[in-house]
């Protein structure tokens, strides 16, 4: 997000160069144990989820879905601006995915504004997968075992080796289900951030994306948030926000997946408006 020319907004993510992560992102968390796996090595832990994350993306391009993206700017705990977008994922009549987006009001942010790369890390980063092709180009870095909820998870933190031209990549800490060896969340930023001169940063916030099993197999991202505040060279800018992935459906399936443990009845999401639907706790 950059800051507009009246005060520009940039969706930055706090640059964690430095490996370090704000305590707060892991309140809820139980005690981070740093012993050492048993059984298995953290090198096969790592090789295991990669590939699992890349079985996990070639399954995800088989599926529809809607996603949801609200992005607030506040002032103290007041919105003061606001940008809004609701796009349905699905496939047209050769398979191939097709974006289409059924609510867009007009945005209200006056002191940041979306740029590109927003909107990219947005469909493309914030539900981060890391596939057994891109494990090289991270530094990966197990810290030890963590209680997620109802899950035993194996805990990295990870950053890119090198930024390689305009690329981008995600720099925080992963969450490894220690049953399935698949990402269950991540915490971080998208990376680099901007800096061009003054009056023209592109900065990203730090988020938290979760994911759910869908369908009994895979843990597929289904909420996004981010409350930080974003530190230009001339203004701090608060800001929030959430994306929501809902209404899987694999193509060619006659039948709504589960979601949430419970099936989605056929049509549901022709009959509900983007605010009635449930979101992910």
């Amino acid at each position: 997000m950059k800051l507009s020319r009246r005060f520009t907004w940039v969706l930055l993510v706090a640059t964690l160069a430095s490996a370090s992560v704000s305590p707060k992102a892991y309140a809820d968390e139980g005690p981070l144990d740093p012993a050492q796996p048993k059984g298995v090595t953290s090198e096969e832990i790592i090789q295991r989820f990669a590939a699992k994350e890349k079985e996990f993306q070639q399954a995800l391009d088989q599926y529809a879905y809607r996603q949801s993206v609200k992005v607030q700017t506040l002032d103290g705990e007041t919105v003061d601006g606001e940008y809004q977008q609701v796009f349905d994922i699905s496939f047209d009549d050769k398979g191939h995915k097709v974006k289409n987006v059924v609510f867009a009001p007009q945005a209200t942010l006056e002191r940041i504004m979306m740029t590109e790369q927003d909107i990219d890390d947005i469909e493309n980063r914030l539900p981060f997968v890391l596939t057994s092709d891109q494990i090289p180009e991270y530094d990966i870095l197990y810290v030890g075992q963590q209680q997620e909820d109802e899950l035993h998870c194996y805990v990295f933190d990870i950053a890119p080796k090198k930024i390689e031209g305009k690329k981008r990549y995600f720099q925080g800490r992963i969450w490894v289900d220690d049953h399935d060896f698949q990402i269950v969340k991540t915490f971080g930023k998208t990376v680099p951030d901007i800096h061009k001169k003054k009056d023209n940063e592109n900065l990203f916030p730090k988020f938290t994306t979760y994911r759910e099993q869908v369908d009994g197999k895979y843990w597929f991202p289904t909420y996004t948030r981010a409350d930080d505040t974003l530190h230009f060279s001339g203004n701090d800018v608060k800001i929030r926000e959430i994306v929501k992935y809902e209404n899987y459906q694999k193509f060619g399936s006659k039948v709504k997946v589960t979601y949430n443990g419970e099936e989605i009845p056929k049509g549901s999401d022709q009959k509900q408006t983007p605010e009635q639907q449930s979101a992910p706790k």
